[in-house]
């Protein structure tokens, strides 16, 4: 087994039992040899939240990707690139493994067998999901007009984030190279989130902070990160594999107390989680 990063600690012999009972969680049922990368938070931390590009299909097993988010344990986490199938998984593993109970909405935008696997004639659906400890109600799933080279979307659902009622979206926008689409996309999701005085996007933006099309956004919120800003890229963490900031906690109304961008063996890009003071 390998440690995710140096601080961290193996689990228990009894997880390991665990992940050897469950089975195959990937699309194509290969079962892979990661650790649990943390000893897991005991209890959902009430005010944080979280963005993760899980990476689909990237072959990974739901055991460990359970364990990146019990690790956190955040109130609320959104996802990208997210197979109906692969969300079961991890939600069941949280509830079974770490006893963290969280609801689930989906933001699905395409169906795609090589995405998620299934039937032919019933292939996995694959976009956006949101995970929230917290019931979620008025969930609205828009697909953009115009996706790009894939179908994309926003998600938004209402939910409680520090004791706080909040509206929160999770949007995935067009891959690399395709500014102008995005750019598109970026006006139909700030259209939306102009219309709440408190909110949390969260998201994979595939853009630098200083990328025209996201200029939109940066006139409606502020980044998690408060030395983040187009005019202070270089202050900017990066939050994937080839060191570029794509991942976003964006906030309208609200205060951020502590921003960290974790690294994980489990994906392309690294979880982004931020601690919020909704006072």
């Amino acid at each position: 087994m390998v440690l995710a990063r140096g601080t961290r600690l193996f689990a228990g012999a009894g997880v390991v039992a665990c992940m050897a009972l469950i089975g195959p969680s990937t699309p194509g049922g290969a079962l892979f040899g990661r650790s649990q990368p943390v000893e897991a938070v005991k209890d959902i931390v009430p005010n944080r939240v979280m963005t993760w590009n899980i990476c689909n299909p990237c072959g990974d097993t739901n055991v460990g990707r359970a364990a990146e988010i019990a690790a956190y344990a955040p109130q609320v986490i959104g996802m990208q690139e997210a197979c109906v199938r692969d969300v079961e998984r991890i939600r069941d593993h949280l509830r079974n493994l770490y006893g963290l109970v969280y609801h689930v909405e989906y933001g699905s935008v395409l169906r795609n067998r090589g995405r998620c696997g299934g039937w032919p004639w019933s292939p996995g659906a694959f976009g956006q999901a949101i995970l929230s400890a917290a019931p979620m109600t008025d969930r609205v799933n828009v697909e953009y007009p115009d996706g790009g080279s894939e179908d994309r979307g926003y998600m938004a659902v209402t939910t409680t984030v520090g004791g706080k009622s909040v509206r929160v979206f999770n949007t995935h926008l067009a891959q690399r190279r395709q500014e102008a689409v995005r750019a598109g996309q970026t006006e139909v999701l700030a259209a939306a989130v102009a219309r709440h005085d408190r909110a949390i996007v969260l998201g994979d933006f595939n853009a630098v902070p200083d990328a025209p099309e996201l200029r939109r956004m940066w006139a409606l919120a502020a980044d998690a990160d408060p030395q983040c800003h187009p005019s202070l890229v270089g202050a900017c963490e990066p939050t994937t594999d080839w060191r570029s900031k794509f991942d976003y906690v964006f906030l309208r109304g609200i205060a951020p107390l502590r921003h960290r961008v974790e690294t994980t063996p489990h994906s392309d890009h690294d979880l982004l989680r931020t601690d919020l003071d909704l006072t």
